[in-house]
């Protein structure tokens, strides 16, 4: 992951005091850097974004950084931040390293004891400001109470204060030509990511984001949004993925949003995510959604059995996915369904219904192979383990 050779012509030799790391974001160019660096540059602190997903870790930028901040929204994006700071400090041992996003939290235990100096909660742009001001202060962080940063002699709650968010900051980042592309009629284009809010109103069982939101969402107001889209057009940009645990949690602002994004994009296509349950809530704004430039819906359907759907508190029955994609079909917009085929409470007979289930329902070419593989993980603070005793999870 480190660049072996000297800085690189065109890097100078010393670099901001800030130094940000994004490892996976599932292809996207990461949102989790740019609005952090919008936020810190704003406030006058110089700041580097580095997405080590397709560009190497700078020598001369590790060396300088008096903090080094490592995104972690998932878990394959926490395992490679994990491996990325071993080098950061044998790069800089004195700089302070600091954890933000859903994982980042959920495993503070493991962070903080083995390579973290703080980890944030909740909503992180405001903490991590707070607490470059500390250190920039000379104050020491084990001493100086911030809201969402925990650190090794304690620990503090999620920060779920309303967000005031800027535009994202992407001008350093890697152009869209590195991520992902939007694949239609055999025709690649080069695809964007926004994310219109942040939380979530839903309470699954095995979902990351409910330890930290506990049923809480906070919307990015549509002008931000926009302002964000309008950057990643000008760069290129054809298509747009909203990637919000769940778009259609504030339906009228998610139809506020389609509306003025096809009003100034008209040949513009997105694709966004929600459950079940809201397709089958809001039939008809679904219908005005693919009117309005959808190409397809994200939903994790995640199982065709009852049992397993009820322990993981989903909303929904297999009936109800029965009758949402009648909806997505009338309103021709095509599902990608997302699954979770092994649980502990799975029988190969349930694994062999949802594969007939998938062969049925004609949607073999909407599942890509790995989804078929995926299975159910327990995080540290994982609602799930509030169900189920003690040792339930060791058997």
């Amino acid at each position: 992951m480190i660049d072996p050779a000297v800085p690189a012509i065109g890097e100078p030799a010393t670099t901001p005091g800030v130094l940000l790391l994004a490892c996976y974001e599932m292809g996207h160019q990461p949102l989790s850097l740019a609005w952090p660096a919008a936020v810190l540059r704003q406030a006058g602190i110089p700041t580097r974004a580095i997405d080590l997903a397709v560009e190497p870790l700078p020598r001369g930028a590790v060396a300088s950084a008096r903090v080094v901040a490592v995104a972690a929204p998932m878990h394959t994006a926490l395992r490679l931040g994990v491996r990325a700071v071993a080098e950061v400090r044998a790069l800089n041992p004195t700089a302070h390293v600091v954890f933000f996003g859903l994982y980042a939290w959920l495993n503070a235990d493991y962070l903080l004891a083995t390579v973290a100096d703080a980890v944030i909660a909740g909503e992180y742009e405001a903490p991590l400001l707070e607490l470059v001001r500390t250190i920039n202060s000379g104050a020491s962080l084990e001493t100086t109470a911030i809201p969402g940063i925990s650190t090794r002699v304690g620990r503090t709650p999620p920060h779920l204060a309303r967000p005031a968010l800027p535009r994202p900051d992407r001008a350093e980042l890697p152009d869209l030509s590195n991520y992902a592309r939007y694949l239609d009629n055999e025709r690649y284009s080069l695809s964007g990511y926004v994310e219109a809010s942040r939380g979530c109103l839903h309470t699954c069982r095995h979902c990351p984001v409910v330890p930290i939101y506990g049923g809480r969402f906070f919307v990015v107001p549509v002008e931000t949004v926009m302002a964000d889209v309008r950057q990643q057009v000008a760069a290129g940009a054809e298509h747009i993925t909203f990637g919000d645990p769940d778009f259609l949690n504030g339906p009228g602002h998610a139809l506020r949003l389609a509306r003025a994004l096809h009003a100034e994009f008209p040949h513009l296509t997105f694709d966004f995510t929600t459950k079940v349950e809201h397709i089958l809530k809001h039939r008809a704004l679904v219908g005005e959604l693919r009117t309005l430039g959808a190409s397809f819906v994200v939903s994790a359907f995640e199982s065709v059995s009852d049992d397993v759907l009820r322990r993981l508190h989903k909303g929904h029955s297999r009936a109800d996915m029965d009758e949402a994609l009648a909806v997505l079909a009338a309103a021709r917009l095509p599902v990608q369904p997302t699954w979770l085929p092994f649980t502990p409470w799975t029988t190969l007979e349930d694994y062999l219904d949802l594969l007939q289930w998938i062969r049925e329902c004609a949607l073999i070419s909407h599942v890509p192979a790995v989804q078929l593989s995926i299975r159910l993980l327990v995080p540290p603070r994982s609602a799930l383990l509030d169900e189920y005793p003690p040792g339930y999870w060791g058997k």
